[in-house]
């Protein structure tokens, strides 16, 4: 069900850009105050609250003029405590009760004062019914109608009536039976066929002689926001102007920056131009992007000339023996009785070609792994066990390996096996340039351990020493060397965070080579940072 209700909706979806998106979104956001102050009845609850407030407010004066009217006290004693009676309608938890009944008539006879009475305040409540609206009615108290459009009857039975009878004010919600509709969208509000009561007693010594019961509709919906246009108008053209700035900042911090990144990103797929520096005005991520997006570019351009090259030096390496079994072949072919002496050295060549060809691609297969490899989770790796390995493995009567290493040394964070090779490696190529000793020592560094392996030999020359890291580069063609050991090599290393490079600074006769480990307490870089440099870096 909601993944065919998905499917629908990714059929239909509308291409939209950023800066549509962002102004949609604000519009949106700005639109829910409003809409939920129509459909939740916040800004309608509040015209029927203040309807309440000023039924409470004339119910309150008029009682205490009738009241003073009733009493013979001409300067009454007042009380100095306030009792404030807040609204307490609420559309969304108040009860709406049925439409009032009209009265019971009745023939009990009226008490000649209490007559009296309400018509000396029969002018009050009439003046004051012209300028509020409100329709107010004065009871006795029993609820017989003193004042109002039908006197001799009584509403008794009331429960806001009998309230009041009983020194309590309350305030109730009834429907209008009446009413009738006068606007378009009128169902939207719920307090159109409503009206509120309130009744209120008339207290004299301490007794209730009187009771008020005011009535009025509240103020329609559209009525108030028609009332407050102005306000709303206004309102709607600031949160407007509000929103055109605010899409316009983010214009330009962030769609104006986007799109530059993706015309240069497509400068950069067609092999031009390149990623420029972030604008000031861009946001900190976009800014991230944009570094991002140039490290990327470089890397590329990095990797596409690694592989022009080393497709190239492939080439390269593999003519040689190609082009010797392909002569030999052709001179078999072309001289089926040649004599059996020259026969068996054309073969030779043709046997040492592919042997050769077979251990260029035994190597390239190394390199590959080693550029590809992932660091594993390792443990700390003690470095004493590997390199007593490599110096039994290598020390005899006409070559040694030195050990000058530390008491204490911190563990590393790269395999046995691995600082292994890669050491043995350092160590043969030093045994077949002609070094009768290696000297492996250590110390530590700042977050590292650097292992040196030097030796006696007659060291590498100065102008090779730029380029000994370069596949395939070798002295020792000749004697079957591929120049592919010290790639395979720092690539093994690179995967765990470490280095290998050629100290040239060094004192020590013979060549120097620096490996630096990462020291297993010091937290290292993430482990997809360091799968990325062994990818990339060359």
């Amino acid at each position: 069900m909601i993944e065919a209700f998905k499917r629908i909706v990714r059929r239909h979806w509308p291409s939209l850009g950023l800066r549509t998106i962002l102004l949609l979104t604000f519009v949106f956001v700005a639109a829910l105050p409003g809409v939920g102050a129509l459909f939740l009845r916040v800004y309608e609850n509040t015209l029927v609250r203040q309807t309440e407030a000023e039924l409470i407010a004339q119910g309150a004066a008029l009682a205490a003029a009738a009241g003073l009217e009733w009493s013979d006290e001409k300067v009454p004693s007042i009380e100095t405590d306030y009792v404030p009676e807040p609204p307490s309608i609420d559309l969304r938890m108040t009860r709406i009760l049925p439409e009032r009944p009209p009265p019971r008539a009745t023939n009990t006879p009226q008490n000649h004062a209490i007559l009296a009475w309400s018509n000396r305040l029969q002018p009050v409540l009439r003046l004051t019914a012209r300028t509020t609206l409100a329709s107010i009615l004065l009871l006795d108290p029993r609820g017989r109608v003193l004042l109002g459009p039908q006197p001799r009857s009584t509403y008794e039975g009331l429960p806001e009536v009998q309230s009041a009878i009983a020194g309590r004010p309350a305030t109730l919600l009834r429907h209008n039976d009446a009413y009738r509709s006068q606007y378009a969208f009128e169902w939207l509000s719920r307090a159109s066929d409503l009206r509120i009561h309130h009744a209120r007693p008339v207290i004299s010594d301490g007794q209730v002689v009187g009771v008020l019961l005011l009535s009025r509709s509240p103020r329609a919906l559209f009525v108030g926001i028609y009332e407050d246009r102005g306000k709303i108008a206004l309102g709607i053209v600031l949160i407007f102007a509000t929103l055109v700035i605010l899409s316009g900042l983010l214009s330009r911090g962030i769609v104006r920056p986007i799109e530059a990144l993706s015309v240069a990103t497509r400068a950069v797929a067609w092999g031009g131009g390149a990623v420029p520096a972030p604008p000031t005005t861009a946001a900190v991520e976009i800014q991230a992007l944009y570094r991002d997006f140039g490290t990327m570019a470089e890397a590329i351009d990095r990797r596409s000339r690694y592989l022009r090259d080393f497709a190239h030096a492939v080439s390269h390496e593999f003519k040689t023996p190609l082009a010797s079994i392909s002569g030999a072949v052709e001179l078999l072919q072309d001289h089926p009785d040649m004599a059996p002496g020259d026969r068996e050295r054309f073969l030779a060549n043709m046997a040492a070609g592919a042997a050769r060809l077979t251990h260029l691609v035994s190597r390239l297969l190394d390199l590959a792994r080693a550029d590809m490899a992932e660091a594993a989770e390792v443990t700390a790796t003690d470095l004493q066990p590997p390199l007593r390995h490599v110096a039994d493995a290598y020390t005899g009567s006409e070559f040694a390996v030195r050990l000058e290493l530390p008491q204490r040394l911190s563990s590393v964070l790269a395999p046995p096996n691995v600082i292994e090779a890669s050491v043995a490696g350092l160590v043969e190529n030093c045994r077949q340039a002609g070094a009768s000793t290696v000297r492996l020592s250590a110390r530590a560094a700042s977050g590292f351990v650097e292992l040196m392996v030097r030796d006696n030999g007659p060291g590498i020359p100065v102008g090779d020493r730029e380029r000994i890291f370069e596949p395939f580069f070798t002295s020792r063609r000749v004697s079957g060397g591929t120049g592919l050991g010290l790639p395979i090599t720092r690539s093994l290393l690179r995967a765990y965070g470490s280095t290998i490079e050629l100290d040239s600074q060094s004192d020590y006769p013979g060549a120097t080579f620096l490996i630096r480990l990462r020291v297993s307490s010091v937290p290292g870089a993430p482990r997809d940072q360091f799968r990325s440099t062994a990818s990339t870096q060359h």
